[in-house]
C-alpha cells in the first residue's frame, strides 16, 4: 500500500515542533519521542481524511495530548527532568543566563500537576486559546481558566526568577 500524499513531508517539517511540545509535556526526551511517534502513527491512519480536510497538525497535537493524559492516568510515578531541552535546529549555543532560565522553567514545570502542566503547555507554548485548550483536553473553559490561574500562581512561587522574562523567537 502506498503512503498517502505529503505525509512524509508533514512528518519532516512538523516533527521538531511536535517534539518540543511533547518534551514539555513529558519532561523526558525519550518519552517525548515515543509520544510523537504514537501520535504520528494515529495521524497516518487518518491521513487521507486529514489531507482532504486539512488540520493534520491540530489532529496530531490533540492526539498527543490525549495520549499523554492517558499515560498520566495509568502511571503514578514521580518523574524528574533528567535531560536538557532539545535545541532548535540551527540555533547557536545557549548563553549561561538563558540556560539557567530554561532549567528553572523545566524544574518548575515538573512540580506542577499534570493538568496544570498540560494547560500551561497548550496555552503558552502552543499558543492555543482557552477554548482550543479546553477542546483539546476535553474539559470546560472554566477548568482551563482555573488550572491556568493556579499553575501561574504556583510558577510565581516556584520560580520567581522567571518573573518578567520575555522570550523572543518562534516557538514552532
Amino acid at each position: 500500500m502506498e503512503d498517502p500524499p505529503d505525509f512524509d513531508a508533514f512528518v519532516r517539517t512538523r516533527t521538531p515542533a511536535l517534539l518540543r511540545s511533547a518534551y514539555l509535556l513529558t519532561g523526558d526526551q525519550h518519552l517525548a519521542e515515543d509520544l510523537v511517534q504514537s501520535a504520528l502513527g494515529q495521524t497516518h491512519r487518518a491521513w487521507r481524511r486529514l489531507y482532504v480536510a486539512g488540520g493534520a497538525e491540530a489532529y496530531t497535537r490533540k492526539t498527543m495530548y490525549h495520549l499523554q493524559v492517558s499515560r498520566w492516568r495509568r502511571r503514578r510515578i514521580v518523574e524528574s527532568f533528567a535531560g536538557d531541552v532539545p535545541d532548535r535546529p540551527g540555533a547557536q549555543s545557549d548563553h549561561a543566563e538563558h540556560t539557567v532560565l530554561r532549567l528553572s522553567l523545566l524544574s518548575a514545570l515538573s512540580r506542577l500537576t499534570a493538568k496544570q502542566r498540560a494547560v500551561i503547555v497548550l496555552r503558552f507554548f502552543d499558543d492555543m486559546t482557552e477554548v482550543q485548550a479546553a477542546e483539546t483536553l476535553g474539559v470546560s473553559v472554566g477548568t482551563v481558566k482555573s488550572q491556568t490561574a493556579k499553575a501561574l500562581e504556583r510558577l510565581r512561587i516556584l520560580a520567581p526568577e522567571l518573573s518578567g522574562v520575555s522570550v523572543i523567537g518562534d516557538a514552532r
